[in-house]
C-alpha cells in the first residue's frame, strides 16, 4: 500500500486490477523514475521507453474499470508528470477521440497500431488565441473539396507533436461552422510542428506549436461521429477526470517525498520529523490528499454506474489540482533549500503542478461549469 493511501482506497481494486496497478508500479520504479529529473532537465523525451509502455498492455483499456484506470494515471503522475501527459495525450486524448467519435471502420484501423504504441498520437484542439474560449473562438477551418477536406489554421501547446504518427485536430466546418475532428498524418504536405522552448513545466513533454497550411485530408480520415463541439466536449469530459487522478498522483509523490525526507533530516540533534510543526505539514498534505483521493474514487465509481456529469469532472479537476498546488509547496517548505534542486525531486513536481493546474480547463473554467450545473445559470460570457 502507498504511504499516502490512509484509507485503503487501492483495496477497491479487483485482485486482478491490483496485479495491473503492481506491475505498473513496478516498471514505473525501475525505469522511469530513475531518468525522470535528467530527462526534465535537458527537456528531452525518452523514446527508448515507449515500446516498453507498450509491453504493459494497458493502452487499449476498453472493459477497464473507471477505478483501474484512474489509479493508473495517479501511478504515472506519481512517478513523473511528464510521462503521465505523455501517455494521457497519446491514450487518453488521442485514442480516446478516435474511440468516442470514430466509426467502426476507423476504430479499427487505428486503435490496434496506437494501443501497441507503433503509432503514436497527439490531439490538437488549443490555439495560439484560443483556450479557454475555444468552443466558440476555434479559428482553425476545415473546407470539403471533393473527397478531402483542406485544413488551415494554427495549434499550440500540443503534447506529442514532435513526434506523433497522427494528430487529431479539431477544425471548424466553414461549410456549417460546426467543430469537426480529423486524423492528420505527422508527415502530410502543409503540416509542420515546432518544439516550444523554455517551458518551465512538463519539460519532458514535446509539446509544439502547429501549423497548418492547406493540409489535405481525405473524408476517410474525418472523424465520422464528431459532428460538433459537444462531441469534442465528451472527450474531454473523460480525460479531465484523469488529469484529477493525475494531481492526486504528484500530491501523493509530494508527500512520500517529504515523509522520507522528515525522517532522514537532522536538526538540533533530533529528525526533523519529532518536531511540531514538521508533523503538522505532513498532516496537511495526507489531509489534502485522502480528501481527493476519496473523490476521485467516488467519480470512478459514478463512471462506471452511467452517472456522470460534466460537472463531476469538473469539480475533481478543479478540486484536486488547487488541492495539489498546496501540497507540493508545503512538500518544498519542508525541504527547506533542498526543495529547490532536482536531487530530491520536489522542484520538479512543483513546477509540473502549474501545467497541471491550468490544463484541460483552468480552475475558473471549471468553477463555472459547476456553478452552472448547481444554480442553473450560466456565468460563461
Amino acid at each position: 500500500m502507498l504511504a499516502g493511501d490512509l484509507y485503503a482506497f487501492q483495496d477497491l481494486l479487483s485482485e486482478d486490477e491490483s496485479a495491473v496497478v503492481r506491475r505498473v508500479r513496478d516498471f514505473l520504479e525501475a525505469e522511469v523514475s530513475p531518468i525522470a529529473n535528467d530527462h526534465w532537465q535537458r527537456a528531452d523525451f525518452p523514446h527508448h521507453l515507449v515500446k516498453k509502455y507498450a509491453d504493459l498492455d494497458i493502452a487499449d483499456r476498453r472493459g477497464s474499470s473507471s477505478l483501474l484506470n484512474g489509479w493508473l494515471a495517479l501511478e504515472m503522475a506519481r512517478s513523473d508528470a511528464s510521462m503521465a501527459t505523455f501517455y494521457g495525450v497519446h491514450a487518453g486524448l488521442a485514442m480516446g477521440s478516435i474511440r468516442m467519435c470514430g466509426s467502426p471502420e476507423q476504430q479499427a484501423r487505428w486503435i490496434p497500431p496506437m494501443a501497441a504504441f507503433d503509432k503514436i498520437g497527439a490531439f490538437a484542439l488549443t490555439e495560439p488565441t484560443g483556450g479557454s474560449d475555444v468552443a466558440a473562438g476555434l479559428r482553425t477551418t476545415a473546407r470539403r473539396e471533393g473527397d478531402e477536406w483542406v485544413l488551415d489554421g494554427a495549434k499550440r501547446w500540443i503534447g506529442n507533436a514532435t513526434f506523433a504518427d497522427l494528430v487529431v485536430v479539431w477544425a471548424r466546418d466553414v461549410a456549417d461552422d460546426q467543430v469537426k475532428g480529423f486524423v492528420v498524418r505527422g508527415d502530410v504536405a502543409g503540416f509542420t510542428a515546432k518544439k516550444i522552448e523554455n517551458k518551465i513545466a512538463l519539460r519532458t513533454v514535446q509539446n509544439a506549436d502547429i501549423t497548418l497550411e492547406g493540409v489535405r485530408v481525405p473524408e476517410a480520415d474525418r472523424l465520422q461521429n464528431a459532428h460538433s463541439f459537444k462531441d469534442t466536449a465528451a472527450v474531454l469530459r473523460q480525460t479531465r477526470s484523469g488529469v484529477a487522478w493525475q494531481a492526486v498522483g504528484v500530491m501523493l509523490a509530494a508527500y512520500e517525498i517529504a515523509l522520507a525526507y522528515s525522517k532522514e533530516r537532522q536538526q538540533f540533534g533530533r529528525p526533523i520529523a519529532k518536531f511540531q510543526l514538521v508533523q503538522d505539514l505532513l498532516v496537511r498534505m495526507l489531509g489534502n490528499v485522502t480528501a481527493a483521493m476519496g473523490l476521485c474514487v467516488r467519480l470512478a465509481q459514478l463512471q462506471d454506474a452511467g452517472r456522470y456529469r460534466d460537472e463531476h469532472s469538473a469539480l475533481a479537476k478543479a478540486y484536486c489540482t488547487t488541492r495539489m498546488r498546496e501540497v507540493v509547496g508545503w512538500a518544498r517548505e519542508l525541504l527547506a533549500g533542498n526543495g529547490i534542486v532536482l536531487d530530491y525531486a520536489i522542484g520538479r513536481f512543483v513546477a509540473d503542478a502549474e501545467a497541471l493546474y491550468s490544463y484541460e480547463g483552468t480552475r475558473e473554467i471549471n468553477t463555472l461549469i459547476v456553478g452552472r450545473a448547481i444554480t442553473g445559470e450560466s456565468a460563461f460570457v
